[in-house]
């Protein structure tokens, strides 16, 4: 199985009440080899919920308890993405999941980019919260922005190749 955040299915999870639908990747969610999975929402947060970004540093820095995820109200959502971030782990172990395909830019699910910390609508290099925990559990975790339909048939090949040994 493949986790995909939940908003590129059309889950309107996203943290305004929306979704970031992503065609190609609806389109082969009929195929039966995806997870929707969506951290924030695992954690129990609100839709709508006021926007987060990642302060002090990326995912990586959020596990390692050198940065925080804060709303823009100024209050500290860290363990709420730590605990959104471990339940996707659970998900991705329990299905022996070996591939994920986020959304960028997201504080929980971004690849290779998330917002600054500061509000401002800049990105600067890094992953999210679960993108930086499954990929430190050794699962492949691939950007929306990625996505082409050679991609998606070799990603979906393999995962069929996987359930077969």
């Amino acid at each position: 199985m493949i986790l995909v955040s939940a908003c590129l299915l059309g889950h309107k999870v996203k943290y305004s009440g929306g979704a970031n639908t992503h065609e190609l990747l609806l389109k082969y969610n009929e195929r039966g080899r995806f997870i929707a999975v969506c951290p924030e929402c695992f954690a129990m947060l609100p839709v709508p919920r006021p926007c987060v970004e990642l302060q002090g540093g990326t995912g990586k820095k959020v596990l390692s308890g050198k940065a925080k995820a804060m709303d823009e109200n100024g209050r500290d959502m860290t363990q709420y993405f730590l605990t959104g971030a471990d339940k996707v782990l659970k998900i991705a172990e329990a299905y022996h999941a070996k591939v994920a395909i986020l959304k960028e830019g997201s504080p929980s699910c971004g690849v290779k980019k998330i917002y600054n910390g500061n509000f401002e609508d800049k990105k600067i290099k890094g992953q999210g919260v679960t993108t930086a925990l499954l990929q430190k559990h050794g699962i492949t975790v691939y950007s929306d922005k990625d996505m082409t339909v050679g991609r998606l048939e070799e990603l979906i090949a393999e995962d069929m190749r996987r359930d077969r040994i």
